[in-house]
């Protein structure tokens, strides 16, 4: 019995210690205690029990309450919303109206990995976006005027020759940077904004992303889809320009083309602030 009340006391003791239940800690201990007292007859002890439990309910019950109507953090707090993802189209699909923008994201916002079919997708609205043709009209214009590549010959004929293979590097180029190889080296083919920072820092970290990407957990590494791409492309372009074919033509279309993607980065980089000035002064107009 001695021990059995030496355990009450102990229940009663945590029960009526400094910060916890005040009075009712103490009215709780005076019935525990009593109820300890084996003097007590069956019937006795039946109604203190049935006191006890009048007495402990109602707190537990507005205890609950209290809880479900207090959340754990804030009021109302707004449900999460599911992971996605899909591609956040850009703001917009061209910029300037004509160099496709479809592989640009925003680097501020939480970075969410895109699949093998996402990435083919990019590559496909970038390949058959109309401005692109009329990119590669415009360079084989150049190359004409340059007579590049002498054995495609002038007039229409020549022209053709050259518009065609400047379809066929793009064409690759944008499949084997932004699909295929990505999808092989589980890289990112994105452009991602900086959006902040001055001219200088932001045209420079745009131009080294094409030494830079990020792989589909988020890490940064060296972009080998980009050189790797681009060099089995200016392999390939040795089977359709006759003139310029070995391993001094091949590098210097392969950094010909790394070197305009980071010309791309860095337009990709400043349209929106262009556009931005731009509707600004002419809302102004």
């Amino acid at each position: 019995m001695n021990d059995c009340l030496n355990r009450k006391d102990l229940m009663t003791s945590a029960c009526c210690s400094p910060g916890r239940n005040g009075r009712k800690g103490w009215q709780l201990a005076t019935v525990t205690r009593w109820l300890s007292d084996s003097s007590l007859n069956g019937k006795v002890r039946t109604r203190a029990l049935t006191l006890l439990a009048a007495f402990l309910l109602p707190g537990c019950f507005a205890s609950g309450q209290e809880q479900l109507a207090t959340p754990d953090s804030g009021s109302n707090p707004a449900p999460a919303a599911p992971a996605q993802t899909q591609i956040a189209p850009p703001q917009d699909k061209r910029v300037f109206g004509v160099l496709p923008n479809y592989r640009t994201a925003e680097g501020s916002a939480p970075f969410r990995p895109i699949s093998t079919r996402q990435k083919f997708d990019i590559a496909t609205k970038d390949t058959f976006d109309y401005p692109s043709y009329g990119l590669a009209a415009a360079f084989a214009g150049l190359s004409q005027l340059q007579n590049d590549n002498p054995s495609f010959g002038q007039g229409s004929k020549g022209y053709l020759r050259r518009y065609g293979s400047a379809v066929a590097d793009q064409d690759l180029g944008n499949y084997m940077t932004e699909a295929i190889i990505p999808s092989l080296l589980h890289e990112d083919p994105r452009y991602f904004r900086r959006g902040h920072g001055s001219f200088l820092v932001r045209a420079a970290y745009a131009a080294s992303r094409v030494t830079v990407t990020k792989t589909d957990a988020g890490n940064l590494r060296f972009n080998s889809s980009e050189f790797l791409g681009n060099g089995i492309v200016a392999s390939i372009g040795n089977l359709y320009y006759p003139d310029d074919t070995g391993l001094r033509y091949t590098a210097q279309r392969m950094f010909t083309q790394i070197g305009t993607d980071a010309f791309d980065n860095v337009l990709k980089e400043f349209w929106p602030d262009v556009k931005r000035e731009w509707l600004k002064h002419h809302h102004r107009d």
